[in-house]
């Protein structure tokens, strides 16, 4: 017996204009996947396979390109410091300094390149699917940034400086100073975080949607006079892939000039 042609389910491939099927939109349905594998009791799916294949593309790039440096650098080398000193020179030493910031390095380098590889998975064949477009991972990235910020915060300026220097006390403020202790707070204890996260979560997360309606949008109108509107959609495929390639790069960049922003706030003086 034929199913209806009017409740085909929108994620079947089969499904064209003048069908009689609807659109198969994409949703949180594309967001969400079953275990592939369970490993000491935890189940693993594509987005945290993905995220464990980002570990192991930064640390071999890095670990090819600086095993054995030559003074003469090859292609790798080459690549690999020039992505190294963008980020060190860059965003590291511009905002914090490099007596202060030296030591920033490292972290910076690696948060860095970890999330512009999470992001990169979303335009590679078969993975197809940015890891930060689930909210868990840039939060788990926010929160190492958020402890570094507060711990950095009173180690440098004891319990009470460190409470004045999240709290923005300033005495020359007057009696609006209450208020202004309040918000500052909210900011930095509430706000810092949750936009530090969402921030990149969002970006990737609407990006990964265009993505899915143009590529989609493509194969539904392949029938019929649809084929005209097909290649029209085809065309801003192409588009919001190079644009999203762009984006990638950007978020990853903006997380951590802000990360930077943050302990460059921690170091600095209270007055």
């Amino acid at each position: 017996m034929s199913a209806d042609p009017t409740t085909v389910l929108a994620f079947e491939t089969d499904c064209h204009i003048f069908d009689g099927c609807g659109f198969p939109a994409p949703g949180l349905h594309s967001f969400v996947f079953e275990p592939m594998a369970t490993v000491g009791g935890i189940e693993i799916n594509k987005p945290m396979l993905l995220a464990v294949l980002s570990t192991v593309v930064v640390v071999g790039f890095f670990w090819a390109a600086f095993n054995k440096p030559k003074l003469i650098p090859g292609k790798l080398q080459m690549v690999a410091e020039a992505g190294y000193d963008f980020i060190r020179t860059g965003v590291v030493y511009e905002t914090l300094g490099k007596r202060e910031g030296k030591k920033y390095v490292p972290l910076m380098v690696s948060l860095f390149f970890f999330i512009w590889i999470m992001n990169l998975w979303a335009i590679i064949p078969l993975a197809q699917f940015p890891v930060v477009s689930v909210i868990g991972f840039p939060v788990a990235l926010a929160a190492i940034v958020y402890v570094l910020w507060v711990s950095l915060t009173f180690k440098r300026h004891g319990f009470v400086g460190g409470w004045k220097n999240i709290s923005g006390y300033d005495k020359s403020i007057g009696p609006a100073l209450p208020f202004v202790m309040l918000i500052e707070l909210m900011s930095n204890l509430l706000i810092r975080p949750f936009t530090h996260a969402v921030r990149l979560f969002a970006n990737m997360f609407a990006g990964h949607v265009l993505l899915l309606i143009f590529t989609i949008a493509s194969w539904y109108l392949l029938n019929g006079i649809g084929i005209a509107y097909a290649g029209v959609s085809f065309v801003m495929t192409i588009l919001m892939t190079a644009f999203e390639l762009f984006i990638q790069a950007l978020q990853a960049y903006v997380f951590v000039l802000l990360a930077c922003n943050y302990i460059q706030g921690a170091l600095a003086e209270h007055h």
